[in-house]
């Protein structure tokens, strides 16, 4: 009876010092549950679970779940809006969800943070280049740009006086990230990299940007250069709107021949893993821009498009590259399940409104009311089930420092933007009228 009882207590022992030894070692589990998620590299994470011994006593899961971030369970900013879809929980600190063409922002989480961008600063870096670069410019690289990297940053390996065309050198920055492409088109558009970042920070101020400040081309670590999701998703949708640089941001693969330095051919291939063929791909995702440092985390930019929504998501310091892209898909799922876009029908006839003597005065209108015509649809991006008509509505008249007045409208829901729309006075819309048919 005793030699029985020593037997089961050596099992029980033996057991015990096998299973703990499977989760210092690594080797082979006594039982395998069902994955319970996936590491930052996309692979299964599996629990160890020990045998019951011959007692009968049940089994005790060791390992658990990977915690969440600590700002996963901090509800969205955009939660409080009375009849709002409830946001999904996500792991980012800040995040934005908007829609491209009506600016309707239909997500928000520690929107107007001010935080490291990383890599996704070369959204306005490549805008710039495009509104400034002719097609038959060439960019050759610095000794200085070739010089801005260090060891581990992303690069092409530019040398000093190699040579590339614009399109080349932009593909450059948005496939592979190259810091040193990001310099040399800076210096190429302004001359130097001060005053680019000059004028990354006056175009940033124009798209309504107040909370950003850019120092460098690249977006490299500086205490000088940040920006916000709010702010980020307004570049983002800027840069969108521009048919030159969306040729940039959706490219998958490009390749550089062989340069006046290289001998060989550089292959480039799009790092956002939610584009066709990627390994988090989202169905109706165009493209995007991927960023990370240590200073910054994860950070990710992405341009999705099903039926009449185009959405713009900005991931900004997420735990991991996987979370980011998990972050992202939750943020899309929530935008076309729960939103619509709504055609507002507004009249191409004349909009008779009210303005003030003194532009009435410089206007030369004696009327009362000055007519002012739209040129396009109006659309807006609402809650599914919202009618045109529960829409707020608020007008401004617009005057540049010289040319003719402009009427803004725009439409809240329970005080929250959903699109707008833009008028304009009789005289250019005859302008338009008359170019159209000359």
């Amino acid at each position: 009876m005793m030699n029985t009882k020593k037997k089961r207590s050596l099992r029980r022992i033996f057991a015990g010092i096998l299973c703990v030894g499977v989760l210092f070692t690594g080797a082979v589990p006594c039982s395998a549950s069902a994955p319970l998620g996936y590491d930052e590299y996309g692979d299964p994470i599996v629990t160890a679970t020990p045998v019951p011994d011959n007692s009968g006593q049940s089994s005790q899961t060791i390992a658990v779940a990977p915690a969440h971030s600590s700002y996963y369970s901090q509800a969205a900013d955009t939660d409080s809006i009375e009849g709002w879809p409830t946001g999904p929980n996500i792991e980012a600190q800040a995040a934005v969800l908007m829609d491209v063409n009506t600016e309707a922002v239909l997500y928000s989480k520690n929107a107007d943070t001010q935080m490291y961008p990383a890599s996704i600063t070369k959204i306005l870096t490549t805008l710039l280049a495009c509104e400034n670069l002719g097609s038959k410019d060439d960019i050759t690289v610095s000794e200085s740009a070739s010089a801005s990297v260090s060891a581990g940053d992303s690069s092409i390996y530019a040398a000093p006086g190699e040579k590339f065309t614009r399109d080349q050198a932009l593909m450059a920055v948005m496939l592979q990230s190259a810091n040193e492409m990001s310099v040399a088109v800076a210096e190429k558009v302004s001359g130097s990299v001060k005053k680019f970042t000059e004028l990354m920070n006056w175009r940033a101020k124009l798209f309504g940007c107040k909370n950003t400040h850019f120092n460098n081309p690249n977006g490299l670590p500086d205490e000088n250069h940040y920006t916000t999701a709010s702010d980020m998703a307004k570049i983002a949708k800027a840069a969108w709107l521009n048919p030159l640089y969306r040729r940039f941001c959706t490219r998958r693969y490009y390749e550089i021949p062989a340069t006046n330095k290289f001998a060989e051919a550089r292959q480039l291939l799009n790092h956002h893993k939610m584009i066709k063929n990627g390994e988090y791909y989202y169905e109706g995702v165009l493209g995007g821009k991927t960023g990370y440092t240590d200073a910054s985390g994860n950070t990710l930019v992405t341009y999705c498009k099903r039926g009449n929504m185009t959405l713009v998501a900005v991931i900004l310091n997420s735990t991991s590259a996987a979370n980011a892209y998990g972050d992202t898909a939750s943020l899309f799922n929530y935008g076309y399940d729960n939103f619509e876009k709504l055609d507002m029908k507004v009249s191409m006839d004349p909009v008779p409104f009210k303005v003030l003597p003194c532009d009435k005065y410089i206007l030369k209108n004696n009327g009362n009311t000055y007519p002012f015509y739209y040129k396009s649809k109006v659309y807006v991006t609402v809650p599914k089930g919202t009618k045109s008509s529960s829409l707020a509505k608020r007008q401004a008249v617009l005057q540049d420092a010289v040319g003719p007045l402009r009427l803004k409208s725009k439409y809240y829901y329970n005080k929250q933007m959903v699109g707008w729309g833009m008028q304009y006075e009789r005289n250019v819309v005859s302008d338009l009228l008359l170019q159209a048919s000359s």
